[in-house]
C-alpha cells in the first residue's frame, strides 16, 4: 500500500507540538520543523521542543469554576499531549496547574522523537512553504520569523498586529529570606500538586511599599526601537511597572494583593505580597508572580532587593521583553483555521490570536485534528460554542466582537465567550444564591454543559476519522 503523504507542521512550541501529537495519533504522519537551535529566538533558551519561556504555569486548574481549567479538562479527554505532559512534570502551585520547565519540555519532546510517525526537522522555514506540502500548519507563535511573516503579509495584503509580551525574574531559593517569607497559598488552597503552602509570600507594610512604588516608575527602563514605539501590550502580561503607572494601588489589587495571606509575624493580611512560584522540581528556583518587567537588568537586581525577603536576592534569570505577532485571524481564516487566500496553510497557537499557553495549544490542538480529518477524506466541524475549545475557535474565527475584525486582539480562554445559561438560583437545600455563590454555580453549569457538549463532538469526530482509516 502507498504510503501516506504526510502534514507538515511547521515550529516546535506549544501549538506545533501539540498539533503533531493530534495528526499521528490519527495514524497520519507528520514532518515536525523547528528551526532551534540553528536560528535562536530573543526568548528561548534551549532547542527542545515545547519550551516554556515566560511562566511555568498554566493557571487555575479548576474545571468547574474556572475557563482555563474548563480548557483543561477538555485538552485532557482529548488526549492532549501538552496536558499529559504537564500532568506528568507539575509542581506544587496551590490551585494551579504549573511544571517543572525542563522536564516537561524533555517529556513533550522525547514522546514526539520516539514516535514513530513524526519525522523532526531541525531546519528554518523562510517564506512560504514549498509548493508540493499540500498540508501545512504554521504554529511558529509569537516569534514568527520575519521572512514568514513578510510572506504571509503579502499573500494576504494584511499586516501584522504586534505587541509586547514581558518575562518574569526567577530566583534562587536559597537566596530568599525565610525569617520573612513563608509558606501558604492564598487561603491555604490546595491544587494540582499542592499542599496549602506552595508559595512563598514576601510581606510590604505601607512605607515599603509606597518607595517600592517610586523606585518601579524612576527605575530606568529598556528603551524601544522606533518601530517598536507603537507597539502596545497585551492587558493580561502588562509589565510591573506599567502596572505601577496606572495607578499607585493597581499592584495591590493585581500581582501584589495580600487577600487570604496571614503574615505569621503579625497574623493579619500585609498592605502588599510579593508571591513566589516553584520553578523546578527540585525547589531550587522560584518565579516571581506577576513580575513581568522591562526594567533594565542591573536596575531589576537593585529595585527587587527592595523587596522584604529578597533582600540578597540572586537571580538565576531577569526580566525581559519580546515582540510578539499576531495575524487578523477574522479576516484571514476560516473556520477550519486554513488560510482564505491559501487553503493549504493552516495557522495554529499564538499567532491566531489567543494569548496564553494553554489557549496556544488549544488551537494547535485544533488544528492538528483538522488537518488529520481532511488528509484522511472527511470533514470535521468545530467544537460547539458551548465549550471552551469552541469558544475559543469562534472567538479568532469571527465571534470576538460586533464590529467586524477591525478591533481584534489576543484573548485568553474566559466564561464572556460562552453562549449564557441561566444558572441555578437556589442551592441543593432551596436556600436563594447571592452574589459569588450565584456566580460560581452558574460558572459550574456552564463546565457541565461544556463537558458534556465536548464529549459528544469527539465521540463524533473520532468515529469521523477512524470511519476514514
Amino acid at each position: 500500500m502507498q504510503q501516506m503523504k504526510p502534514i507538515h507542521v511547521v515550529g516546535g512550541g506549544l501549538a506545533g507540538s501539540e498539533a503533531a501529537w493530534q495528526i499521528v495519533s490519527t495514524g497520519v504522519p507528520v514532518v515536525l520543523h523547528e528551526m532551534r537551535p540553528h536560528r535562536m529566538t530573543d526568548a528561548h533558551k534551549s532547542e527542545g521542543l515545547a519550551e516554556l519561556v515566560c511562566s511555568n504555569s498554566f493557571r487555575a486548574d479548576d474545571w468547574e469554576a474556572n475557563a482555563v481549567g474548563l480548557l483543561h479538562e477538555e485538552m485532557r479527554r482529548a488526549g492532549s499531549l501538552i496536558l499529559s505532559a504537564g500532568d506528568a512534570t507539575k509542581l506544587p502551585a496551590g490551585g494551579a496547574l504549573a511544571v517543572d520547565r525542563d522536564a516537561f519540555s524533555a517529556e513533550v519532546t522525547r514522546r514526539l522523537t520516539d514516535h514513530p510517525l513524526v519525522t523532526i526537522e531541525r531546519e528554518e522555514i523562510s517564506g512560504l512553504p514549498p509548493a508540493e506540502w499540500d498540508s501545512v500548519v504554521i504554529a511558529t507563535g509569537p516569534l514568527t520569523s520575519p521572512e514568514l511573516s513578510a510572506a504571509v503579509r503579502e499573500i494576504t495584503g494584511e499586516k501584522d498586529l504586534a505587541f509586547f509580551d514581558a518575562i518574569a525574574p526567577v530566583i534562587h531559593r536559597d537566596s530568599i529570606d525565610t525569617s520573612i517569607a513563608w509558606f501558604q497559598s492564598r487561603y491555604g488552597k490546595t491544587g494540582p500538586a499542592g499542599t496549602g503552602a506552595d508559595y512563598l509570600n514576601c510581606p510590604m507594610n505601607r512605607d515599603e511599599y509606597e518607595a517600592f512604588i517610586d523606585a518601579l516608575l524612576a527605575g530606568e527602563k529598556t528603551s524601544f526601537k522606533e518601530w517598536e514605539a507603537s507597539t502596545p501590550y497585551f492587558d493580561g502580561c502588562l509589565p510591573i511597572e506599567v502596572m505601577a503607572e496606572r495607578g499607585r494601588d493597581t499592584l495591590r489589587y493585581g500581582p501584589m494583593k495580600p487577600v487570604g495571606l496571614d503574615d505569621p509575624r503579625t497574623g493579619r493580611w500585609p498592605h502588599a505580597v510579593v508571591q513566589l512560584r516553584q520553578d523546578n522540581a527540585l525547589g531550587t528556583l522560584w518565579n516571581m508572580v506577576g513580575f513581568q518587567t522591562k526594567l533594565k537588568h542591573a536596575e531589576q537586581v537593585r529595585i527587587f532587593r527592595m523587596i522584604p525577603g529578597l533582600q540578597e536576592a540572586e537571580f538565576a534569570r531577569l526580566g525581559g521583553l519580546h515582540r510578539n505577532t499576531f495575524i487578523n485571524s477574522p479576516r484571514l481564516l476560516d473556520g477550519a483555521l486554513r488560510l482564505k487566500a491559501m487553503p493549504s496553510l493552516r495557522f495554529a497557537g499564538q499567532i491566531t490570536g489567543v494569548e496564553g499557553y494553554v489557549e496556544s495549544a488549544a488551537i494547535g490542538l485544533l488544528a492538528g485534528r483538522f488537518a488529520a480529518a481532511e488528509r484522511l477524506g472527511r470533514q470535521m466541524s468545530a467544537p460547539p460554542n458551548t465549550t471552551a475549545l469552541g469558544a475559543l475557535i469562534a472567538h479568532i474565527t469571527g465571534g470576538h466582537l460586533s464590529d467586524g475584525a477591525s478591533s481584534f486582539q489576543p484573548m485568553n480562554v474566559n466564561y464572556g465567550l460562552f453562549p449564557e445559561i441561566e444558572g441555578p438560583q437556589t442551592d441543593a437545600d432551596g436556600k436563594r444564591l447571592k452574589g459569588k455563590e450565584r456566580g460560581r454555580a452558574k460558572k459550574r453549569s456552564m463546565s457541565v454543559r461544556a463537558l458534556a457538549d465536548i464529549d459528544r463532538w469527539l465521540a463524533d469526530t473520532a468515529l469521523t476519522i477512524k470511519a476514514a482509516e
